[in-house]
């Protein structure tokens, strides 16, 4: 499973549209870039109460770079 998948799987679960989330990677040689779009009213789900969700996918994707020798950033776009 891509990390892409794996963020747009656990995104789609949290919020009320999951028709209106779209993933996108932005795959470069040492970096990748996934850039999350949804409804303007899910975007507080997906960040979470002071950041908590937005955090805990970026730490899965920090165990993710590890274990591919690559970098992963999570950029939520509104």
């Amino acid at each position: 499973m891509k990390a892409g998948e794996l963020v747009e799987m656990v995104i789609k679960h949290l919020v009320s549209r999951p028709d209106q989330v779209t993933v996108r990677e932005v795959d470069g040689e040492r970096m990748c870039v996934i850039e999350v779009k949804a409804a303007p009213e899910d975007l507080g789900k997906i960040i979470g109460k002071k950041g908590n969700n937005a955090q805990a996918l970026r730490t899965i994707l920090r165990t993710l770079s590890k274990k591919h020798d690559k970098k992963y950033t999570l950029e939520i776009l509104d």
